[in-house]
């Protein structure tokens, strides 16, 4: 099955490659871990009651504004690790330290071309959704996922291009990934499965707060976000430039 060699090889890029995975991302995905910490931990247990019914934490300005900053340098983080992770594999470009060489006007081009592939992928979900209004909400949650994840995937190929300096568009990205539409569609899955079984051991816990579930969390969303970012630069080397994946 050609889309379970596609994830099998994306795992095999992380793993046979800790070492420069780790000097790649680790303090950037720090980064990410002090904001998330930080939002979660902000408001020190205060909470209002919104119009839903749902409780809501309550932040001073100045934790707003603390927020907003570690927020921005978490999405900077996220993209740097990207850019530098597909360098890496698609151009052997390892960084000579514990932080990788920063991609200058790269990240902001690798940001546009992620909102606007965001907002494609919306677009293509509006009637989706509005279709599976009649399914009921599972039956429409899995629907939006499963064609959200195979249009994602298609047009996925923009952003490693970028990262190695290569413009490509919507239509050149359709056309690249045509032929292998349907791995696309057996990948999208794959993937969408993988990330329902790293939450069992959370969802099982008992108790998600734990200082044992949050290691955990922390861990397996480094892994997460390392094996998804390799699933990119696999279809594009593969379905761009034709490389193996065996």
């Amino acid at each position: 099955m050609k889309a379970w060699s596609m994830f099998a090889h994306s795992v095999r890029l992380v793993l046979n490659n800790l070492d420069v995975a780790l000097r790649i991302s680790l303090v950037l995905y720090a980064v990410q871990v002090a904001s998330q910490v930080y939002t979660h931990t902000a408001s020190g247990g205060e909470t209002v009651r919104g119009p839903d019914g749902a409780l809501y934490p309550v932040y001073s300005a100045g934790e707003t504004f603390m927020i907003l900053i570690l927020g921005i340098a978490a999405l900077c983080a996220s993209l740097w690790i990207a850019v530098a992770w597909h360098r890496y594999v698609l151009l052997g470009e390892e960084p000579q330290g514990w932080i990788p060489r920063w991609p200058g006007g790269t990240i902001l081009g690798y940001l546009w071309r992620s909102i606007l592939l965001g907002l494609a992928v919306g677009l293509v979900l509006v009637p989706v959704i509005m279709l599976g209004l009649f399914l009921g909400p599972v039956l429409m949650l899995a629907l939006a996922v499963g064609v959200g994840a195979y249009f994602f995937f298609r047009l996925s190929p923009m952003l490693p291009a970028i990262a190695v300096g290569r413009e490509m568009g919507f239509k050149d990205a359709w056309s690249k990934t045509a032929g292998d539409s349907g791995t696309l569609v057996a990948l999208a899955a794959l993937m969408i499965l993988g990330s329902l079984i790293l939450q069992i051991p959370t969802m099982v816990s008992g108790d998600p707060d734990s200082l044992l579930s949050l290691v955990y969390t922390v861990v397996i969303n480094w892994f997460a976000t390392m094996i998804g970012i390799s699933l990119l630069t696999t279809v594009y080397g593969h379905c761009v430039e034709g490389r193996g994946i065996d």
